[in-house]
Parts: C-alpha cells; structure tokens; sequence
C-alpha cells in the first residue's frame, strides 16, 4: 500500500443534484432490483466539499446532517477507493450540505461521485475510466451518472450510461416537501406495469421541439409517492399555474421539480411559491 506524501493541499469541489425528467420502471430483476429507463439531468444546486489530509484514517463530517461516522456513502466511496488504488491516505472530508438529503435529488449520490474523482487525481496511479465506474455503481444506483454530470439516458440499474447530446438548457424551480420517504418502500409498492419499447419512445422525441421534450415528463414512482404525501399534487400543480411548461416528482421523492424556458419565468414562480410554505424551494439552471 502507498502513504499518502503526494496530497498535501486542500480539495474544495462542488457537487450538483439530479433531476429524473423521465424514469419508467421496466421490470424486476432476479436480484431484487429493477431495471429502469430514466433521463437525467444534472442541475446548478450544490454541496461544497473540501479534502484534506490528515495524519490517518477516515473522516466524514457534515455539520448540517447527522450521519453515522463510517456507514455513509462518502465514507465508503473513500474506502472503497483506496482499497481499489492500493493506497492508504489519511483523508478528512467535511461537506457542506446545500442538496436536501432523501429527497430524489441524489445529493449523497454526487458527493460520492465527486470523491471518487477527486481522489482519482492524487493517487500516483490513477484508476481507469471503467473502474472507476464499477466503484461508483458499487455505491449505488446514480452514483456513474455523476461521474459525467451532463444529460444523460441510464439503463439497466443505473450503471448503462448515454449522453444526450443538445439537450434543450432549462431552468428548473425545485420545491420539496419537509418529508422523509424511503425508496425501497416506494418501489414495494409499485403496481409494476411493463413497459415496452421504451428507448424507441425516448429516442424518436430527440431533436423535436421542446412541447415534445415536455410530453417525456413521465415518472412510475410518482402515483405511490402521491398517496403517502399528497402534497406532491399540490407542487405540481402550483408550478404549473405560476408559468412551469412542465412539472414532475424527482426519482422516488418527494422533491418536485418545474421547468421553465426562461430564467426569468423561473425566478418569477420561486419568488411567489416561496411564499406558500410548500417546502425548501430552490430556483437553478440545467449544467
């Protein structure tokens, strides 16, 4: 194992949420997980994290949010690496956290993807794109897609990864409600219904106009969310009266998301949801 000598400064990086524009669940696989056909789009609401060394071991913290010291994501992403690069760093991370947490927006997600990367750029061996990739769907589900940070289709449980070339530049008025939902309750209670030929149906709108890019906002865990938190319709359907082209709950929420063509529009229906006390709102472009 390498001692870390090389990293001697400090790593401030910042790290964006995500937003599901689409997510159909195509079916159950024998492992337990669903395969799944989602469009994701990374969008300007970060966390801050600054990397530096310390003597040994691991440190996490985040001064906003309680987690457990070692079974947190970022904690294994760092393990994870190092025990993968063969290397043994003292590293202390402290994050500052912006991306509500367990809310659909992947905020741990991209705090462990960014790791990985930053960490990628002190070991004297970097590790190659593709294992680099196996560490982050090890991590989880959305963790490759933030390894690229642009647009993209994800396939399969996260881990098949497309680009979406010009994809239209949107902004986006996020509001989520002051609740916890679990995932893992949401998709067992998914009435799944298969869905064929979607790629065919994501593909053939690429290169419309944008009324046919809205009529993509589609999401399968959106009707199980509704029943626990009401609320969610309630979102929806204020940002579709203050201007919102579209409107739709993000991964398995129970953030919801507007879109908006004009940072104008955008920051017009921010300012007058805000005062609705809906939730933690936030107004951001599309990276």
């Amino acid at each position: 194992m390498t001692e870390s000598k090389n990293f001697k400064g400090v790593l401030t990086i910042k790290t964006p949420c995500k937003i599901n524009f689409r997510l159909k669940v195509l079916n159950r696989r024998k492992d337990g997980y669903h395969n799944l056909s989602s469009i994701m789009v990374p969008v300007a609401l970060y966390d801050y994290i600054k990397i530096s060394p310390v003597a040994s071991g691991i440190k996490v913290a985040c001064p906003s949010l309680s987690i457990p010291e070692k079974n947190n994501i970022v904690y294994k992403a760092i393990d994870a690496f190092f025990s993968k690069a063969r290397v043994n760093y003292g590293i202390s991370v402290n994050i500052d956290k912006h991306i509500p947490a367990g809310a659909g927006l992947g905020g741990g997600s991209s705090d462990a993807a960014a790791v990985l990367k930053a960490l990628n750029t002190i070991v004297p061996n970097p590790l190659s794109d593709n294992t680099l990739e196996d560490l982050a769907l090890s991590l989880g589900a959305d963790v490759p897609f933030f390894l690229k940070n642009i647009p993209c289709i994800a396939k399969g449980v996260g881990n098949i990864i497309t680009p979406i070339k010009n994809w239209p530049k949107f902004w986006y008025v996020i509001v989520t409600p002051p609740i916890n939902i679990s995932t893992s309750w949401v998709y067992s209670n998914l009435n799944l219904k298969l869905t064929e030929h979607e790629d065919k149906a994501i593909i053939e709108r690429f290169g419309m106009d944008n009324s046919n890019v809205f009529s993509m906002l589609e999401n399968d865990l959106e009707k199980v969310t509704v029943g626990m938190v009401p609320s969610i319709q309630t979102i929806k359907d204020t940002l579709l009266e203050l201007g919102a082209s579209g409107s739709l709950m993000s991964g398995s929420g129970p953030s919801v998301f507007g879109v908006f063509e004009s940072e104008d529009k955008a920051k017009s229906a921010f300012h007058s949801i805000g005062s609705r006390n809906l939730g933690d709102t936030f107004v951001c472009a599309g990276l």
